[in-house]
């Protein structure tokens, strides 16, 4: 996505950072390391162990958040009830095969993604 919000005419890619070091509030540093990618762009990050795909019952940003607030309780129970995992080889299979899309955050050391809603 361009500046605009429009996609790209390049390859993709999203802004990186500490989102701590960010001088924005909390909201403003999530929205912007958010953005819309393909598996091409996930696949490095998937391959280094740094992808976390998030369900969709749970808002991205809501578990951003936590992770950049170190909110163990709340990572370690999404993480127990499967609402948050460590996509295996399989998944990678099938989102490379799909030409899948996904909402993703940056929130280093990890990316963060959801499937995009569909439309």
């Amino acid at each position: 996505m361009n500046t605009e919000g429009k996609p790209a005419d390049g390859p993709e890619e999203m802004r990186y950072a500490m989102v701590g070091d960010d001088p924005m509030d909390a909201g403003g540093r999530l929205e912007k390391y958010t953005g819309e990618v393909g598996w091409s762009y996930l696949e490095p990050h998937f391959e280094s162990g740094a992808l976390l795909y998030v369900d969709p019952a749970l808002t991205i940003t809501e578990v951003g958040r936590a992770i950049g607030d170190d909110d163990t309780a709340k990572v370690e129970g999404w993480l127990k009830r499967g609402d948050l995992i460590k996509p295996g080889s399989p998944h990678a299979a099938h989102w490379k095969g799909s030409g899948a899309r996904f909402v993703a955050l940056v929130v280093s050391p990890f990316v963060l993604i959801q499937p995009c809603e569909p439309g």
